[in-house]
């Protein structure tokens, strides 16, 4: 073999093995598929962004989220949470008023408009079906708005 030919070969398996090795199987970056129950599921995980600077400066609270080992989607009541994949929807709350609202978008992107100049605080709760809150799966954001911040539309 020539030493061009040996040094092609070894580029092209080096360049399989390394392709090999960061692929994901559609199971590792989707999850469960609908048709089979997943055993001993993995606890849901709830990961929040701090709110974009430029949302702030024009009053607007923009944080990106996602979830792990839950889908975000609009589907209620006691007989969802037997459900697999595990099924779920996010609880937001704003500064501590006593109501919050569900959010079952899954749009990856939490969006609150019209805050005033001043301290705030955003709660993200990762709930169930039925409502129930995933243990430990609540993220406070804390958050200032500029003097000058307006809407801009």
């Amino acid at each position: 073999m020539t030493l061009l030919r040996q040094t092609l070969v070894t580029v092209a398996l080096c360049t399989v093995l390394a392709a090999s090795a960061f692929a994901q199987n559609a199971k590792e970056v989707r999850g469960g598929n609908p048709y089979a129950t997943i055993q001993n599921e993995p606890a849901p995980k709830l990961i929040v962004d701090p709110p974009l600077a430029d949302g702030l400066a024009q009053g607007l609270f923009w944080a990106q989220f996602r979830v792990e080992n839950v889908r975000i989607v609009p589907v209620f009541g006691e007989a969802a949470l037997d459900v697999s994949p595990r099924i779920g929807h996010l609880h937001i709350n704003v500064d501590d008023l006593p109501w919050l609202w569900a959010d079952s978008s899954n749009l990856n992107t939490i969006d609150i408009a019209g805050f005033p100049a001043g301290k705030h605080k955003v709660k993200i709760e990762l709930a169930d079906a039925n409502h129930k809150p995933f243990p430990g799966q609540v993220v406070t954001l804390e958050f200032t708005v500029p003097e000058h911040a307006g809407m801009s539309h």
